[in-house]
């Protein structure tokens, strides 16, 4: 059994892993937050740089969907696996997931709803 701690870190290495190898580029921070049944994971710095060029280049409602579309879309096709991982590391079916992305700060959010609260153990006491 992990600690909450443990299945946070383990979720923040999975979460980079798939940035880089599905999109090209980790992004720059990566924090996980497990509050129940609800797994929220937020990345910054996740933009590349075509993906800064496209929101700058076109109408800023155009560049703005489009990219939004692309990285949902993209979402979307690795959920099996991001469930996986998910699963793989909490222990915990997931029910739904959740993605939104940032155009203008960079920041990516996305949201695991679990089946239930995972078990976790308490941190060893020093």
């Amino acid at each position: 059994m992990k600690t909450q701690g443990e299945i946070e870190a383990g979720i923040c290495q999975g979460i980079a892993s798939f940035e880089q190898e599905y999109l090209g580029r980790g992004p720059k921070n990566v924090q996980t937050h497990l509050l129940g049944d609800l797994l929220v994971v937020r990345l910054q710095g996740v933009l590349t740089v075509a993906e800064q060029q496209l929101v700058k280049t076109l109408q800023p409602e155009k560049g703005r969907d489009l990219l939004k579309q692309v990285r949902t879309q993209l979402i979307e096709l690795a959920r099996p696996l991001l469930c996986a991982m998910i699963k793989a590391t909490t222990g915990v079916d997931v029910i739904s997931l959740h993605h939104d992305i940032s155009t203008s700060t960079g920041e990516e959010l996305i949201i695991f709803t679990l089946a239930e609260s995972p078990t976790v153990r308490d941190k060893k006491l020093k």
